[in-house]
């Protein structure tokens, strides 16, 4: 099964502008996998739940594919991702 990190997926699925942004939030410990904080070099998977934690309220997504790619285009996003309504 494929997995990427953490950091780099966020990046790659468009959801930070740039690695170093995604790698500081997991950093800053905003970032969680599964309702667990996750570390930048944590690996995600398909199926996994991720969960941003803004300041102005959270964002979860579930991941649906990993991109084989660096980046795919902003219009691919949602074969990726999907937003999914917090609890």
């Amino acid at each position: 099964m494929k997995s990427m990190r953490i950091d780099k997926f966020l990046n790659a699925v468009n959801i930070t502008k740039r690695r170093a942004i995604s790698e500081d939030m997991c950093k800053s410990g905003v970032v969680e996998i599964n309702s667990k904080v996750a570390k930048p070099a944590k690996d995600v998977k398909v199926g996994d739940r991720i969960t941003i934690n803004y300041l102005k309220g959270s964002v979860s997504y579930e991941v649906l594919k990993i991109p084989e790619t660096k980046t795919i285009p902003k219009s691919k996003q949602d074969e990726y991702v999907k937003e999914v309504k917090s609890e």
